[in-house]
């Protein structure tokens, strides 16, 4: 039965989610969702792996442009939020043809803000670099680099979108294939582009920009004929190509939940590495490293939290809220039984993990604390993840926004500094920090779920 469910998932076969078991629900929309997940984190790895060999200054590039663009990211995560949330909710009502209606409207609306980024960031590349720091030297090899990233912003913000419309619509194998082809075609052109083959010898580091972004637009290409080829219940006709006032501005309400989501984590985030910093390069080194780590768990676990947003919107549509809500206890459960068994595997051989990314005795002994430390809390979070994803997939991305507002960057933050300052922890304060506050995030996401309010979310 399970491995029947996992090729349908696979298959891309439409369900309606409203009528289907829960748990087969489930399993049909995180297998993709996870697989989504990873893909996504594989651009900056693959990027990063073959610029690595054209110097500090390339790497230097890479890494600022990234920190500059994460507010692309951050607009983009938002959309796709508001993508998820009335995609979901037109499928639970059968309503197909608003569906398409709105999903023309996500394109308005994405289109337009990526084309100001875009040439905004096309313009003020090299001032923006400044802004962040950068050398001269860094100015000078890698301005045309982040020209070029910036002006591929459209193809990023579409991608997003796009595939919280999938998402939403219970089609997250159309997401998964549009970042396999994407990343399929960044694999093979980034050494292609930066180093040349035969007697070519490349573009150098804008190489890395020029294959990223067409592995992007692509990918994007992909998810637009799948929106107009007709096949689909999500479809963009003819009649829904028509502008709607009222539907941009409920993605707009949407989605500055989401980007405030993103921009307080980034923030937090952020803090925390700049304090983790004044402990010296072996102690930034660890903590660096059991992030690496640790992301390996998160991402699936997100990606299998993802399946909470759809069922939430789907069934509110279909006016079934009890079943919204099951589908979210069920999905917390199968997350909770993930993180727990990664529990165990962390607190036995953080050692060992750390020592793979590392040889050096120091950093894999801090390394080491941070996994043990913080994977306490990793219960928790499997909750506080689910229930995020539940509140977005109800249109309820403000609540997530107030919590991580007050938890993360109102209480982690300082509550770090106070252990790993005042109180003389160092390091260790921080992922103690880390893991106390993400595990309270997750019971006050609980407290609010409870008291029911975003079931009667109207979106």
């Amino acid at each position: 039965m399970t491995w029947q469910l996992i090729k349908e998932a696979l298959s891309g076969k439409e369900q309606d989610f409203t009528k289907l078991s829960l748990r087969s629900g489930i399993i049909l929309l995180a297998i993709p969702m996870i697989l989504e997940m990873m893909m996504e984190s594989a651009f900056a790895i693959v990027d990063l792996f073959f610029v690595a060999k054209l110097g500090p200054y390339a790497v230097a590039t890479v890494g600022l442009t990234e920190s500059v663009i994460v507010l692309t990211y951050a607009i983009g995560f938002g959309i796709s939020m508001a993508a998820t949330a009335l995609i979901s909710r037109r499928f639970g009502e059968k309503n197909y043809l608003e569906a398409g209606t709105a999903t023309f409207q996500l394109l308005v609306v994405g289109g337009f803000i990526s084309v100001f980024l875009g040439l905004g960031g096309w313009y003020f590349a090299g001032d923006l670099l400044a802004l962040m720091g950068a050398e001269q030297e860094v100015l000078t090899l890698g301005t045309n680099y982040a020209k070029i990233v910036f002006a591929g912003n459209s193809a990023i913000m579409l991608l997003f979108l796009c595939n919280g419309a999938f998402r939403g619509a219970g089609q997250a194998m159309h997401a998964m294939r549009a970042l396999a082809l994407a990343n399929g075609l960044n694999i093979v052109l980034d050494p292609i582009f930066i180093f040349g083959i035969g007697p070519w010898e490349g573009f150098g580091l804008e190489g890395a920009a020029i294959a990223t972004t067409f592995g992007r637009s692509m990918g994007v290409l992909y998810q637009v004929y799948h929106l107009v080829n007709g096949k689909h219940r999500l479809r963009i006709l003819a009649e829904n190509i028509k502008i709607s006032w009222v539907t941009i501005k409920k993605i707009m309400e949407l989605s500055l939940g989401g980007m405030g989501q993103f921009l307080i984590d980034s923030l937090s985030w952020v803090a925390l590495t700049r304090m983790n910093a004044e402990f010296g390069s072996i102690a930034l080194a660890g903590y660096t490293i059991a992030f690496r780590i640790l992301i390996f768990t998160i991402l699936p676990a997100w990606g299998l939290s993802g399946a909470a947003a759809t069922l939430v919107g789907q069934n509110l549509g279909a006016q079934k809220p009890r079943r919204a809500e099951l589908a979210v206890w069920l999905t917390v459960k199968y997350n909770m039984i993930f993180m727990a068994s990664v529990t165990g595997i962390y607190l036995l051989f953080n050692e060992e993990l750390a020592g793979l990314f590392t040889d050096e005795q120091a950093v894999r002994e801090v390394a080491a604390q941070g996994l043990w430390i913080i994977v306490l809390g990793y219960v928790f979070f499997a909750i506080g993840m689910v229930l995020t994803q539940a509140f977005n997939g109800a249109g309820d991305t403000k609540t997530p926004a107030w919590i991580n507002t007050a938890v993360l960057l109102g209480l982690e933050v300082p509550m770090a500094y106070l252990l790993a300052f005042p109180l003389g922890l160092n390091y260790v304060g921080i992922f103690v920090a880390i893991a106390l506050c993400h595990s309270l995030h997750a019971l006050v996401s609980l407290y609010f779920f409870r008291k029911g309010k975003w079931k009667l979310n109207q979106v």
